[in-house]
């Protein structure tokens, strides 16, 4: 039925001029094509498109059966399957290249989930010749095929082990391969346009072969694991995706300097392209940084001149953007991208004028979000190494500097007490023969000592919440009075140990007896409440807050335990306090 069909519009049609195709012969044409390849009949649809007498007729209407025809030879289902490609190598050949290309786009923006992979694989050729026949003025739909192309490519799951990108179930390394030998020739084109000096068309072509390769970087490239395999001589798939990705970039004239280095001085405004933001996408950027300094890939073709420091202040922006996100492959390559920044600068030589520069001071904090937050075990070790090794590259005026920074904007315990101990390490290398310098001993160091040994908010100061940071200001203080001897007073704490008396220790004695005084009574009407409860009341469970920490499913039994547990935290800050209350009455004493 459907093959009469189409033999009809074939024979109405043969008696209509070339530009006389109304829709209807149009659309009666392919849903005839359509039935045809559907019912099996591929070797008769075959030979009416490859007539001779029908040659104009599939000239103007074949890419019509691209649809069907793309779905039969997805199926691969052997009977058809030969057929079915030579008569989409037919259409390919005799038909008008623009309607070609949207029929092709539209397959490849149509295709199922299941079948992206597969469906690009296909047509990424064709569509490379279709753009060809276009000529010089190809430069938008050559932009608007690779948008389409990686916008599907994206839905593609990026392999997460070398064992899944080897086993390439989804097909993304397929696809990334095929994408690379697809913008080969559009390349080659820029590439010897810039040779002799062409201006319009290539400079078109070369913005939308640039904000492909941006877009790859940002998708799949910065999702990947680009470590090179230990003893292969070849590289991983996405890794040599990522490496064509940086060849390209070099063959169209892109600078990798000028593109990393865009942000920092922007160029003028392009007239007739899109915004510099989507050009020059700060994630895409990262990225180029991470495959130049972390992977070496490209590294040969970035100048040697630019210092170590200025390598670090225009890195920071990109490692900012890196660690203000949530999945692992980002965090990971910003804190890589971090430590070799910091890595090729030299221990203690970083001048404190950088941390005037924001976003010194902005990424430490988002490594205390990665140190503290972060639900990955791996990631928050190295943001903490990380973070060690950052605080190592100042010099002694800008750790003094960082440290009050950091004192005064973090809002965690732990990390405060990690800040106080490096304060305490600083303060004792100071004190040692030779290493006497101005920021960690005397009048320098006084403002950072008071902002050290203080409470939060008083005696009302959350002892239980707050217990790393007093405890790390207490050992500070201990310290500072067993070491700097009074005669001495290198450090300028017995001249301020009246202060310290009356607005840390006083406070912090006044906060024990009031939390000590809370938690007793607690315990007691804990305790009350259990003897009264029978022994299924026992087992009830309730929400507990202790030291701002949210405490579910507490037994009664566990209720008290924490109580208890609270007591023996304040015993434990009591007692170091005692203790530095000895060392105050018998160095005073006259």
């Amino acid at each position: 039925m459907a093959l009469h069909q189409l033999h009809d519009v074939i024979r109405r049609c043969q008696a209509i001029p070339d530009d006389g195709f109304k829709a209807e012969d149009y659309d009666q044409f392919q849903m005839a094509g359509r039935s045809c390849l559907e019912e099996g009949k591929t070797a008769e649809v075959l030979d009416i498109v490859t007539d001779e007498k029908n040659k104009e007729i599939v000239k103007s209407m074949g890419w019509n059966l691209l649809g069907p025809l793309v779905k039969i030879v997805l199926k691969k289902e052997a009977e058809s399957l030969q057929h079915c490609l030579t008569t989409l190598k037919h259409v390919l050949e005799v038909c008008s290249p623009k309607e070609l290309l949207v029929g092709l786009l539209e397959q490849i923006e149509d295709a199922d989930v299941d079948n992206i992979a597969e469906t690009i694989i296909l047509l990424l050729q064709p569509l490379q010749t279709a753009l060809l026949k276009l000529g010089k003025k190809k430069a938008s739909s050559l932009g608007m095929s690779l948008s389409t192309v990686l916008n599907q490519i994206s839905q593609l799951p990026v392999p997460y082990t070398k064992e899944q990108e080897e086993d390439d179930v989804y097909g993304l390394c397929q696809c990334c391969a095929a994408l690379i030998e697809f913008v080969k020739p559009f390349v080659d084109e820029v590439d010897r346009g810039r040779e002799s000096k062409a201006i319009v068309a290539e400079n078109e072509q070369r913005i939308e072969l640039l904000k492909f390769c941006m877009k790859s970087l940002g998708n799949p490239v910065l999702q990947s694991q680009l470590d090179k395999i230990p003893d292969s001589a070849e590289d991983p798939p996405l890794r040599h995706f990522a490496t064509e990705i940086l060849v390209i970039l070099s063959c169209i004239g892109e600078s990798f300097p000028a593109l990393l280095l865009h942000h920092l001085v922007k160029k003028k405004a392009e007239p007739g392209f899109l915004e510099e933001d989507v050009k020059y996408p700060m994630e895409s950027l990262a990225c180029l940084s991470y495959l130049l300094f972390v992977q070496h890939i490209g590294i040969e073709r970035f100048p040697t001149v630019f210092s170590p420091v200025f390598i670090l202040q225009f890195n920071m922006q990109y490692i900012e953007v890196l660690l203000k996100r949530s999945e692992e492959s980002m965090l990971s390559k910003g804190l890589e991208l971090y430590e070799k920044s910091l890595q090729r600068t030299e221990d203690n030589s970083l001048p404190m004028q950088l941390l005037e520069v924001k976003c010194f001071l902005r990424v430490p904090q988002d490594l205390v979000t990665v140190m503290t937050l972060c639900p990955i075990q791996h990631l928050r070790t190295e943001a903490l190494a990380v973070f060690q090794l950052y605080i190592d590259k100042f010099d002694t005026e800008g750790k003094h500097k960082l440290f009050g920074c950091l004192l005064k904007i973090s809002q965690h315990a732990g990390v405060q007490g990690y800040i106080i101990t490096n304060i305490k390490n600083q303060i004792d290398f100071s004190l040692k023969p030779g290493n006497s310098n101005v920021w960690f001993s005397g009048p320098q160091l006084l403002p950072l000592l008071h902002l050290v040994l203080s409470l939060p908010e008083g005696p009302e100061t959350d002892l239980l919440q707050n217990f790393d940071r007093i405890m790390g200001s207490l050992n500070l203080l201990r310290y500072l009075l067993i070491r700097d001897k009074e005669w001495d007073n290198h450090t300028g704490i017995w001249t301020e140990l009246y202060k310290i008396e009356e607005n840390f220790l006083k406070l912090l004695h006044t906060g024990l007896k009031m939390s000590k005084a809370h938690y007793e009574a607690e315990i007691k009407k804990t305790k009350e409440n259990n003897r009264k409860r029978g022994p299924k009341e026992s087992k009830a469970v309730c929400t507990l807050t202790v030291g701002g920490e949210k405490l579910s499913n507490v037994t009664p039994e566990m209720h008290l335990q924490v109580l208890q547990s609270a007591m023996f935290t304040f015993d434990l800050i009591e007692s170091v306090l005692a203790r530095i209350e000895e060392i105050i009455e018998v160095k005073v004493k006259p």
